[in-house]
């Protein structure tokens, strides 16, 4: 984010955070969950000039030009998304997780380590839900690679032979990393911040599939879109750890 956007966003703190925080009952255990949403800025949104109209009930306001969200109706939210979350972890189904933001990536990534979910955190590949039955044979033939690898197969190659396997194997180890347990269509795409080109793809995907879609959003985003939508800033690492890491706690509780 640009310097000037960080000034505005610490001069916005000073103003909104108060007022946010005056909307919670000063005790129980909200208020301090609202206190640690706002420390972690999950409040920022966009400058005003990028605000979805569909986006306008979860703003508490607008400072310098920047939206604030309200938290208030970001835990709600949050508990929503991980009790449907949890469901389909007792049930064993399965989750993919869309996260190529280098904001997002460590976090997502601990995720889908933790549950066994599988991810993209790369970019997104053209057609993997709605062309699934041939994607997911390019993931089985990049698997049997790598065990061939592993097993020392292509050593009966020449040099050369050998390094053109290993570019073509690399090649497909950046694409379909993450999706190797991917044996079906997901039960939920979880999405941080639809407003990427890959990500709204993989948001148009699972639409068309009808495949739930649990996101965090931003003031740039319709939250129609997501069946689970999470209000918060989805474009700093603060933030977006601060979230994952209670979807994680929250699901390991009720899972």
């Amino acid at each position: 984010m640009e310097t000037q956007d960080l000034d505005l966003e610490q001069d916005a703190a000073r103003d909104a955070a108060e007022g946010v925080e005056e909307k919670i009952p000063e005790t129980g255990e909200d208020f301090g969950m609202a206190e640690e949403m706002i420390k972690a800025g999950l409040i920022y949104g966009h400058k005003k000039s990028k605000t979805n109209p569909k986006f306008k009930p979860y703003i508490y306001t607008t400072r310098n030009g920047v939206e604030i969200i309200d938290v208030t109706q970001t835990l709600p939210a949050l508990n929503s998304a991980v009790e449907f979350l949890s469901g389909i972890l007792k049930n064993k189904g399965s989750v993919l997780i869309v996260a190529t933001q280098p904001a997002a990536k460590e976090a997502a990534t601990s995720l889908a380590k933790k549950f066994n979910f599988s991810i993209i955190n790369d970019r997104w590949i053209g057609g993997l839900l709605t062309n699934f039955k041939v994607i997911s044979k390019r993931i089985d033939y990049f698997k049997k690679n790598q065990e061939d690898m592993a097993k020392g197969e292509f050593e009966k190659y020449t040099k050369k032979e050998r390094v053109m396997i290993n570019r073509k194997i690399e090649k497909m180890r950046k694409m379909f990393s993450g999706l190797e347990d991917l044996n079906k269509l997901p039960d939920l795409v979880f999405i941080v911040d639809f407003s990427i080109k890959g990500h709204n793809t993989a948001l148009r995907e699972a639409m068309r599939l009808n495949i739930p879609v649990m996101a965090i959003i931003d003031s740039d985003d319709n939250p129609d879109f997501a069946d689970y939508p999470i209000p918060a800033n989805d474009h700093a690492k603060t933030s977006i750890d601060w979230l994952i890491r209670k979807i994680e706690e929250q699901s390991v509780i009720n899972g």
